[in-house]
């Protein structure tokens, strides 16, 4: 069974966003979003289409709205 079915992986390919400015790079294999660094301010990057993504996605909505 390939690790990305056992382990709750988004598989290959995607980007990661950083939360502060946006900025998106390439996902690389084995290495989490999480642990990389935004190359424009240094914040913590999210996995696009994780759980963390999809919630900072409403609070953002939430924000223009509110």
């Amino acid at each position: 069974m390939p690790r990305d079915d056992c382990c709750g992986g988004l598989g290959k390919g995607g980007d990661c966003i950083c939360p502060k400015c946006e900025t998106t790079i390439p996902h690389q294999r084995g290495v989490p979003c999480q642990q990389e660094r935004c190359p424009e301010c240094g914040a913590k990057m999210l996995r696009v289409g994780s759980e963390h993504h999809t919630l900072w996605l409403k609070k953002r909505q939430e924000k223009q709205l509110g």
